[in-house]
């Protein structure tokens, strides 16, 4: 009886996997938006308007140690919104993500800098900055359930890739934004600082808006309805048990949430250094020293090939293997780290170029199948705080600290001690990788994977 009522549960009306493809892409896009123009903002503006008392190099790392903030809230966000996107849905959850992230950016962009509201303002900037951080936490685990969910595992991979293509996208709009703004301003300082970098941020709400209209018009995914329905009819709920879906995913599989946060803080120490850290060192006098629209220009360019990239690896993923691609990236991260800063170091525009569409796409080879691996990795009774935890655990060895400790190693032992920590990372994420299962092909019913069963006496 159980089984026929799980099956009934699961035989909701099909929805369209394109429109599933762009409810989860459409989503990331926003989110990842929202993320990506603090990040550019904090290269090129905060330091001058939050502060402005500290001088050019304190600036930059205070400005980098509030874009770090967003990474402490993202374990934290993966946790409440796993636990209700484990409970409720993914879908209702998403739109909670989504509606957070968009209120927080539109009040970054109205918040009074330092100069009128004095120490107020870099506080609150602390605090909005913490909610981004809390909504992105919770919406990549629930974006790319959506889609592996629903798709069929002989596909996953490539399915896998259209929430992964949200930064892509959110990192050329981001870019183009701040540029045409310049553009438009004639790129004057004064202007730009004084309201022109507010402009992206208030035209968040505008994506918002049609984020919320696609997402809305998803239905529950199969996974979670079948995995629902089992638990009712064993009454075997979450709630029967006593068991939160944080304490269920540690019980279960620790393993894979520190292995799997391992394995992806290269991604994240190559993504967030090539989408802000490289944004401050292009346009800094002591770095590539280029202008400002050079620099966003080539972002744009870059973004274009790192979505191409994450498109591919995602495809490759489902012929060879999740692992066996994200370990191809980790070994060319490994050697290319010691490369990159002697190259910008020439000053050229066209080094900077090649620097940061080489990082990014080294990135994506890793984020193409990310999207597809993180689910695979977990039982679907908390699969959105499994995935979300370990991959937002990643985001903190990753994405918080290297950009944080970029300034200050550049500072005394030069550009190659960048190269060289995040050459490390990449040991790290390859050791941890090769540690963990492949998944390709794995179906994503409720049952616990067997190598993920824990052991009992």
């Amino acid at each position: 009886m159980s089984s026929s009522q799980g099956s009934a549960a699961a035989a909701a009306p099909p929805v369209p996997l394109w429109r599933v493809a762009a409810a989860s892409c459409a989503g990331t896009t926003i989110e990842f938006y929202d993320f990506f123009i603090y990040g550019t903002a904090a290269a090129l503006v905060f330091p001058k308007v939050f502060f402005p008392a500290l001088g050019s190099t304190a600036g930059t790392v205070a400005s980098f140690a509030t874009f770090a903030v967003a990474f402490v809230a993202r374990p934290v966000g993966a946790i409440v919104f796993g636990h209700f996107g484990d409970r409720i849905g993914r879908k209702r959850t998403l739109i909670s993500t989504l509606l957070l992230m968009g209120i927080a950016t539109v009040l970054i962009g109205l918040l009074p800098e330092a100069g009128t509201i004095g120490v107020a303002a870099p506080i609150l900037l602390v605090v909005l900055r913490f909610a981004q951080g809390f909504a992105v936490g919770g919406e990549w685990a629930g974006a790319t359930l959506l889609t592996a969910e629903y798709a069929p595992k002989h596909k996953r991979g490539l399915y896998g890739v259209f929430p992964q293509l949200g930064p892509a996208i959110a990192f050329a709009l981001s870019s183009g934004t701040f540029l045409a703004t310049g553009l438009i301003m004639g790129d004057t300082d004064e202007a730009f600082l004084s309201y022109g970098w507010r402009i992206p941020f208030l035209f968040s709400i505008v994506l918002v808006l049609v984020g919320l209209y696609v997402r809305m018009s998803i239905e529950e995914t199969p996974a979670f309805r079948e995995a629902q329905a089992r638990a009712r009819t064993e009454a075997r709920s979450l709630e029967d048990r006593g068991r939160l879906p944080f304490l269920e995913a540690m019980r279960a599989q620790p393993r894979q949430v520190l292995l799997s946060a391992g394995a992806l803080a290269m991604l994240f120490a190559f993504f967030y250094m090539g989408t802000a850290y490289l944004t401050s060192y292009g346009t800094n006098p002591k770095g590539a020293a280029l202008s400002r629209p050079v620099v966003l220009g080539i972002g744009i360019g870059a973004a274009v090939l790192f979505g191409i990239a994450t498109v591919i690896s995602g495809m490759l993923s489902d012929r060879f293997g999740r692992r066996n691609v994200i370990r191809t990236s980790c070994v060319a991260g490994i050697v290319w780290a010691l490369a990159l800063f002697p190259l910008l170091d020439t000053g050229s525009a066209a080094a900077f170029a090649v620097g940061l569409s080489v990082t990014l796409v080294i990135f994506a080879i890793s984020y193409g199948p990310a999207g597809s691996y993180l689910p695979e990795l977990f039982t679907a009774r908390h699969r959105y705080t499994g995935a979300g935890l370990g991959y937002n655990l990643a985001g903190v060895l990753g994405g918080a600290i290297p950009p944080l400790v970029a300034p200050g190693l550049a500072a005394s032992f030069g550009s190659i001690a960048i190269g060289v920590m995040l050459s490390l990372i990449g040991v790290l994420s390859l050791v941890c990788v090769s540690a963990l299962a492949e998944t390709r092909n794995r179906a994503l019913e409720h049952e616990l994977p067997r190598e993920a069963e824990p052991t009992t006496a």
